[in-house]
């Protein structure tokens, strides 16, 4: 009978470790997560790796099978993830000192290299945000604050995202995109004296334009009259005395019906003023 229980009891603990064992080595990897297994510190192998040609699903999600006590899984978030900069300050090319909010969306594409390089999410986004400011500053710092307000904003967002994106490979993430949430003037004396450049530049480049057009419009008109003056002589060269006659018509209608018959001359009958409506040519 001793023995019977003896040999009851160790089946019981057989049982019971053989359970403790199924369940150690068990592990639910949801779809949100790509499982990293970890041997000795160093990755081996990946559940539910993010495949972009593969849809949810099917990218091996669910219930996978780890060695217990020998191996650890890791979860890595294979969503979107955001990367938030802090509120930060940029010197433009024309000189504007600019208050930055900006913002960057990623996502982990190599799970076992950001294991190796990072270590976890949080570990990348402190390596990521200084990246990020660097290359705000340095891009934003080759442009005018207007560049923040027209198409060549994104321009500028393009070429942060692409050096971003080229640094986060290395812990195994891809920058999807950068945005600025918010570029504003700082409060107080600097932005009064912001406003105060921006007018005096505005006002400045307003004269310089104005002095321009007048250059322009001086050419012109002297053109014109050099112009003026070449037909009048080519004209004047073809037929002298219809030129002529043309001329006195000319004057006679500026004295007499311009007037409206206010006006007197004195002249005398022989006068060459008069010398058309003698009939003389």
């Amino acid at each position: 009978m001793t023995s019977y229980f003896q040999n009851s009891r160790n089946l019981i603990i057989v049982a019971v470790a053989l359970v403790v064992a199924l369940a150690s080595s068990v592990v639910i990897v949801p779809e949100t997560h790509q499982g990293v297994v970890v041997q000795a510190g160093k990755p081996v192998r990946v559940f539910n790796q993010f495949r972009p040609d593969v849809p949810y699903g099917q990218t091996g999600a669910g219930i996978q099978l780890r060695i217990p006590f020998l191996e650890q899984v890791q979860m890595v978030d294979r969503r979107v993830l955001d990367l938030d900069m802090e509120r930060t300050q940029v010197l433009s090319n024309d000189q504007q000192r600019l208050q930055v909010d900006a913002y960057a969306r990623y996502r982990i594409i190599d799970p076992v290299k950001l294991v190796e390089k990072a270590g976890n999410e949080r570990q990348l986004e402190s390596q990521l945000l200084p990246i990020l400011t660097s290359v705000l500053r340095q891009e934003l710092g080759r442009r005018p604050f207007s560049a923040l307000i027209n198409a060549e904003r994104g321009t500028a967002m393009a070429n942060i995202t692409a050096t971003l994106d080229q640094q986060a490979r290395i812990y195994g993430a891809q920058v999807l995109d950068v945005r600025i949430k918010a570029a504003d003037l700082p409060e107080g004396r600097p932005l009064d004296a912001a406003f105060t450049r921006m007018e005096t530049d505005r006002q400045e480049e307003a004269a310089t334009i104005r002095a321009a057009g007048q250059r322009d419009a001086q050419i012109i008109q002297a053109e014109a009259s050099a112009e003026a003056a070449r037909i009048y002589a080519d004209a004047y060269g073809k037929d002298p005395k219809f030129y002529d006659f043309y001329r006195a018509m000319q004057s006679y209608r500026q004295t007499f019906l311009a007037g409206e018959g206010q006006s007197t001359m004195v002249l005398s009958e022989d006068s060459e003023y008069f010398r058309q409506f003698k009939g003389e040519r």
